[in-house]
């Protein structure tokens, strides 16, 4: 069985853990307030600030919990979306490409032209030169003079 994105993903740790701590966290709050609560309730040495604020800690505890289970369901969620989708094909390794170098002979005239599909790479630098013009000798009789 090969290893899922999902098992290897921090936030998805994170979420499930965070969800663990809050329940974890909560149950604590909530079982030591009401244990405190209701040992000195029975016993009558109950204050006021060990039974109302003992009350608000106990729903910190209570919402604490709750907010744990639906973060685990969350994960449970995810995981099962991931399972269910349909794992991307391995990829394809390409080896880089070399590049072909090509040697020049014989400088290029005009008159020959060049076709290649090929990359030409150059081991000395290109420098441009002007573009050579061929003029025939006779001038152009046909055009108007001005």
């Amino acid at each position: 069985m090969s290893t899922t994105r999902l098992s290897r993903s921090i936030p998805f740790w994170v979420l499930v853990g965070g969800s663990v701590v809050a329940i974890a966290g909560g149950a604590y709050l909530l079982i030591s307030k009401l244990t405190t609560m209701a040992s000195t309730l029975t016993d009558g040495t109950a204050t006021g600030v060990e039974v109302y604020a003992g009350q608000i800690w106990a729903v910190l505890g209570a919402i604490l919990i709750g907010a744990g289970l639906v973060g685990l369901a969350l994960a449970l969620v995810l995981g099962a979306l991931n399972s269910a989708v349909a794992p991307a094909a391995d990829a394809v390794v390409v080896e880089p490409w070399e590049e072909d170098v090509v040697e020049v002979a014989a400088p290029v005239t005009a008159s020959e032209p060049v076709v290649s599909s090929e990359p030409v790479v150059a081991s000395e630098p290109v420098v441009a030169s002007e573009p050579v013009v061929e003029t025939d000798a006779t001038p152009n009789t046909d055009a108007p003079r001005a």
